[in-house]
């Protein structure tokens, strides 16, 4: 069962020391420890160890306590889950060393707590760079544990795809060395089952060999917005796996439409290669601006990403096998209907989808494109209010037999089984009730280690 948020807030004395470092309310620096990107909580204390033995001593002070329990690495969660109101905060950010180990292997070890630009600054002058982040203030832990989609899933794959090892505190205290002949089964969970089972310190990603790329955005008129999806699906469709986009809609809501294509192509040391590898991308229609250029692979990581003041962000996903037609006339149904929602579509394929569906616990291998959603609202917007601006939505993820956990802005039983089909989820449970059955790590899109009665194993 869900460990139950206290009806206390601990004194400082009572918490003692063996931590790390510690803010309860009142504190110098509490205030912003409380905070993620997309949700503010007040828990009881926020907890920052400083290595294993702190993180087991804080999970056996939650779980006396009867504390509800957030493992933050990063906080862009968009369902801020990574803050509570009365429990503790395991904040990771001390966890943040970035190691090459094996130099010929290319095998990188990558604290929990670091984010993604430290690991490409880190791994720049190696030559390196891992498969996975997009924003480089996400944190490593939360982005990875998910899958990991970034800028070069379509010729390396997800972040999982790259994991050879991990090292994971679980809730009895214990610290395991994971891997593919180490706790295997453990090892699969983790690869797409979020922070269920334990907290993941460090993980042993193999690195990619990355220079300098070709990376920009190109935008245009979104007068013609299905033309612009069609073309930039059969673009992709047709392209070298080194090129990776992203296709954003956003509507004119408090300013004029958008419509730009973001990308990323490895240079081939002939940036003219690359290039004709783009130029398919700027003739999908009035082209207003370009800003392609070459960078060193570490620059392509995009900074900020806030939370709009006064307003709520409401976030939703779909892994859509075929970007077919119909799924293109339901995109842009939703940018221009009478609840216009901002929408990005990911182009996946090519090393994605060579990993078999039931390698990792990321199992939907076969979409050809992710599709993330958008609405914003007022910060105390009422259920029903949500639900009408997602009408729009809902057309495109009717093509979706999926969803990714990092991006999805919920974390319902019916998120649960859109991000697991069944087979895996019961995999998931059963590895649930050999780690945590106790279910401490419950603050998350919770596998519990039981199926709910009414629940079942429903189809995704």
């Amino acid at each position: 069962m869900s460990i139950q948020a206290p009806r206390r807030t601990p004194a400082p004395t009572a918490v003692g020391t063996g931590l790390g470092d510690v803010l309860v309310p009142g504190d110098e620096g509490y205030d912003d420890a409380r905070r993620t990107v997309f949700a503010t909580g007040t828990p009881a204390l926020v907890v920052r160890p400083r290595g294993e033995a702190e993180v087991a001593a804080a999970l056996a002070y939650a779980a006396r306590e009867g504390l509800a329990l957030s493992v933050r690495s990063g906080g862009h969660g968009l369902t801020g889950r990574a803050t509570n109101d009365g429990g503790m905060v395991v904040d990771l950010r001390h966890l943040d060393a970035v190691e090459v180990v094996d130099p010929h292997r290319h095998v990188v070890r990558v604290g929990a707590g670091a984010t993604w630009g430290k690991v490409a600054a880190a791994l720049a002058p190696h030559g390196l760079g891992v498969t996975a982040g997009d924003t480089a203030g996400v944190g490593v832990g939360g982005l990875a544990l998910g899958g990991g989609v970034g800028w070069m899933v379509r010729r390396h794959g997800l972040a999982v795809d790259a994991m050879v090892a991990a090292r994971v505190v679980l809730a009895d205290g214990r610290t395991l060395v994971v891997g593919p002949d180490r706790h295997a089964g453990l090892f699969w969970a983790l690869r797409g089952g979020g922070g269920n089972f334990g907290v993941v310190t460090s993980l042993d990603l193999v690195a990619a060999r990355v220079g300098d790329v070709r990376f920009g955005s190109l935008a245009f008129a979104p007068d013609d917005p299905a033309r612009l999806v069609t073309g930039w699906r059969d673009a992709l469709r047709a392209a070298d796996e080194e090129l990776s986009s992203t296709l954003v809609l956003s509507p004119a809501t408090g300013g004029r439409p958008a419509a730009v294509t973001a990308l990323v192509c490895a240079s081939h040391d002939d940036p003219t290669a690359a290039d004709r590898s783009i130029e398919p991308l700027r003739r999908l229609g009035t082209l207003l601006a370009d800003d392609v250029a070459t960078v060193p692979y570490a620059a392509v990581l995009a900074r900020g990403g806030h939370h709009p003041a006064g307003a709520r962000l409401v976030g939703r996903n779909a892994l859509v096998p075929r970007l077919d037609d119909a799924a293109v006339a339901a995109v842009v149904a939703a940018f221009e209907g009478d609840h216009p929602t901002a929408l990005g579509l990911r182009a996946l394929g090519g090393a994605f989808s060579r990993v078999l569906p039931d390698e990792t616990a990321f199992a939907h291998r076969d979409a050809e494109v992710l599709v993330v959603g958008g609405v914003v609202v007022p910060a105390d917007a009422p259920d029903a209010a949500v639900e009408e601006a997602l009408t729009g939505w809902r057309g495109v993820a009717a093509h979706g037999t999926g969803a990714y956990v990092n991006f999805q802005g919920t974390a319902t039983e019916a998120d649960l089984h859109a991000a697991y089909p069944p087979a895996t989820l019961a995999r998931l449970r059963a590895v649930k009730r050999a780690y945590d059955p106790g279910n401490l790590f419950a603050r998350n899109l919770n596998v519990a280690p039981v199926a709910p009665v009414t629940g079942g194993e429903a189809s995704s």
